[in-house]
């Protein structure tokens, strides 16, 4: 017995050490935080488990509710989907006011939840004020100006703020969040973000091909810092949460160096994240104050002409009668802008199997902005 529990416990250190040599040393780290802290995996209420910069607000200002708020019930295979796709929260805003809101599974208007990837829209925003600041020269800037390493590049040294947004970087990295040995699963628990971004080598010339990846929208995030001078959860509490007098200060989740997770990991509540969706829908105006240029804001929301259903990292559904636009994050959180109904749907929530078009957009994004657009 005694040998055998030798062997095991030799055989056992053996592949640890292995794990730990080969690059995957993160993974021990995933399970320590993990069973310490919740759920195995990632979810909306996981901020908790990271150390983060607060996004501090200012002259917090509610919603005004809408004379009928919470009045109308939802459609039944609104209902349903919610449900099957474990919903944490809704929100639906019409005409600047807030016309309902529901939250489940112990959730409420003040509880902060994950953006995961609806972050890379908000840093898309941030590249706008950033400009408009004379932090950045434009769009098409290379990152060369700010990283030179990149000007010994084959491709790299092509590579601008642009190709980041769009992502059309020609980045060597597999989006993949299956598996714990996934670049994805890395980027999540890595104590060094800005280390494993600028390990990335360049495959191909940027602008010819779009390929969604997490890695693009990091080294976005640590492009930004660099041009400003400030920490990101600082630059968007100076350019965004403070001037719309948001309810509650946010957190960004960051690394063990202090990099805020760029490609994700902004903890908001709903009603918050909401008014990021008014402000882009009101082509960068807040109450008669040019928070981000009008040109930006339009070029915010073009699509390109390598994927016609995405802009600068937000998506958009222009083949419809009913044109929308969104942000979109891992497990189904959306900030969905309908213009010509004034209208922006918040829904967040935790299921990993929804169902997407042939454009990878979720089918859930069409029936929230088509049945919600009928009912309010």
């Amino acid at each position: 017995m005694k040998k055998a529990l030798a062997v095991f416990v030799a055989g056992t250190s053996a592949i640890a050490a292995a794990i730990y040599l080969s690059g995957y040393g993160y993974i021990f780290k995933a399970i320590a935080i993990n069973l310490k802290k919740g759920a195995l995996t990632p979810s909306t209420d996981d901020e908790e488990k990271f150390p983060s910069h607060i996004v501090p607000n200012l002259k917090s200002k509610k919603w005004d509710k809408d004379e009928k708020y919470n009045t109308k019930l939802l459609s039944e295979s609104v209902i349903k989907d919610l449900k099957k796709t474990r919903a944490s929260s809704l929100i639906v805003i019409r005409n600047n006011q807030l016309v309902h809101e529901e939250y489940w599974k112990d959730h409420n208007h003040s509880s902060i939840m994950n953006s995961f990837s609806m972050a890379k829209g908000i840093l898309s925003i941030l590249v706008g004020c950033a400009i408009d600041d004379g932090y950045l020269q434009s769009e098409d800037q290379l990152i060369s100006t700010l990283f030179p390493q990149y000007k010994n590049s084959e491709y790299g040294q092509f590579l601008t703020f642009r190709h980041l947004m769009t992502m059309q970087a020609g980045l060597d990295w597999e989006e993949e969040y299956h598996h714990p040995f996934a670049p994805n699963s890395k980027q999540y628990f890595v104590d060094d973000l800005a280390k494993q971004a600028f390990e990335v080598e360049l495959k191909e010339m940027p602008g010819e091909k779009y390929e969604y990846q997490s890695v693009s929208a990091q080294l976005l995030g640590i492009a930004l810092i660099k041009a400003t001078g400030k920490n990101l959860a600082t630059y968007l509490s100076e350019k965004i949460w403070k001037p719309l007098g948001m309810e509650f200060p946010a957190k960004w989740s960051i690394d063990e160096k202090g990099i805020e997770k760029a490609f994700c990991c902004i903890h908001a509540n709903p009603r918050d994240f909401a008014k990021i969706g008014q402000l882009v829908m009101q082509n960068g105006n807040w109450n008669g104050q040019q928070l981000i240029s009008k040109e930006y804001c339009k070029k915010l929301l073009t699509p390109t002409k390598l994927n016609d259903a995405f802009c600068f990292t937000i998506w958009t559904n222009q083949e419809n009668d009913l044109k929308y636009y969104f942000f979109y994050g891992f497990l189904g959180q959306f900030i969905i802008m309908i213009p010509e109904k004034n209208m922006v749907i918040v829904k967040t929530g935790l299921y990993n199997k929804l169902e997407v078009d042939d454009k990878k957009r979720p089918l859930q994004v069409a029936l929230l902005a088509e049945e919600l657009s009928k009912i309010f």
